[in-house]
C-alpha cells in the first residue's frame, strides 16, 4: 500500500503514528486513491484516542508532488460525473472531498502533526504544510506552488493558509511567482523549523514527537484547538474560544495529575481524560 500507516513506529514511541507515502515512481503525486487513503489516514488519526502526534514524510528523496496529473484528472473527472447523476456518492470508496481532506483542508484535527521532508514539496504538497504544525526538512528539500505554472490555482488551502503563516511579502513570493525554493529559502522565510541532514530526518521527528508527547494530550489538542479557531476570527471571540477550552481542560483527569505529579516530584502519567 503507498500510503504506509504506522503506529508507534520506533517500539518506544507510544502514542505516535507515523505515515509514509511510498509512490516515488511518480516522486509521490498522488492518484484519486493515494488521496482517498491518505485521506483515511488522517481520519484515523482523529479519531484514534490512542494517538496524540502524527508525522507526515515520504520515502527518501521525495515528500509529496500534489497530484499525478497524468492519472487524477481523468479520475476525479469521471467521479464528478457519476455523482452528478445522482446515483452514487462514491466510486470504489473515493470522494470528491478527498483530494482537500488529504492534504488537511476543512479538516478538524487538533492533535499535532509534523512533517519530515526530503525531496519536492510542492503543489498538493505544499498545500499539506499549510495543516502541518511542525516542519522539518533535508537541505535536498525543495518548496514550490507550482500550479500557476500549469495554469490551474492552489485549491487546497495555500492561498489561504500561508499569508496567515508567514511574512505577506513571503507568502507573496511563493504565490506569485510559482518558482520552486530551496529548503535554505524557505527556512529564511518562516516556513520551516529546521533543517537537518537526510539521516537525522526521521530521528529528529520522532525527537520532536517525544518532546510534544511529554505533555498532557487533552491541553496540547486543545491549545491547538484554540490557536486554530482563533485565527478564523476577531480577537474578542478568540479571547471565547480560549475560555471555553481553558474550562474543559481544568476539569480534566490530567489536570489533576500535573499538579499533583509536581508536588511529588516524579513524571506525570497521563490518562487523556
Amino acid at each position: 500500500m503507498p500510503i504506509h500507516y504506522e503506529k508507534n513506529p520506533t517500539g518506544d514511541l507510544e502514542h505516535v503514528v507515523l505515515i509514509t507515502i511510498d509512490r516515488p515512481e511518480t516522486r509521490n503525486a498522488l492518484d484519486l486513491y493515494h488521496f482517498r487513503d491518505l485521506a483515511n489516514a488522517w481520519k484515523q488519526v482523529r479519531y484514534d484516542d490512542d494517538v496524540w502526534v502524527a508525522i507526515i514524510t515520504g520515502v527518501p528523496g521525495n515528500f509529496m508532488s500534489g497530484a499525478d496529473l497524468k492519472t487524477y484528472i481523468p479520475q476525479i473527472t469521471r467521479l464528478a460525473e457519476e455523482i452528478g447523476k445522482g446515483e452514487v456518492t462514491e466510486i470504489d470508496g473515493c470522494r470528491l472531498t478527498d483530494g482537500t481532506r488529504a492534504v488537511l483542508r476543512d479538516v478538524k484535527l487538533y492533535k499535532p502533526v509534523i512533517a519530515a521532508i526530503d525531496g519536492p514539496c510542492v503543489a498538493g504538497g505544499m498545500e499539506m504544510l499549510g495543516g502541518v504544525d511542525i516542519r522539518i526538512a533535508t537541505p535536498e528539500a525543495t518548496f514550490g506552488v507550482m500550479e500557476p505554472k500549469r495554469g490551474l490555482f492552489a485549491g487546497g488551502g495555500t492561498t489561504a493558509r500561508l499569508p496567515r503563516q508567514i511574512p505577506f511579502p513571503a507568502a507573496m513570493e511563493f504565490l506569485l511567482t510559482a518558482e520552486r525554493f530551496p529548503a535554505e529559502r524557505a527556512l529564511q522565510l518562516g516556513l520551516l523549523n529546521e533543517i537537518v541532514p537526510s539521516e537525522q530526518l526521521l530521528p529528529r521527528a520522532f525527537e520532536w514527537a517525544r518532546r510534544i508527547t511529554a505533555n498532557a494530550p487533552l491541553a496540547v489538542q486543545a491549545t491547538k484547538e484554540s490557536v486554530l479557531r482563533g485565527l478564523s476570527t476577531t480577537l474578542e471571540e478568540a479571547y471565547a474560544i480560549e475560555a471555553e477550552l481553558s474550562k474543559a481542560v481544568f476539569a480534566t483527569e490530567d489536570a489533576k495529575e500535573g499538579p499533583r505529579a509536581f508536588a511529588e516530584k516524579r513524571e506525570p502519567r497521563w490518562q487523556a481524560r
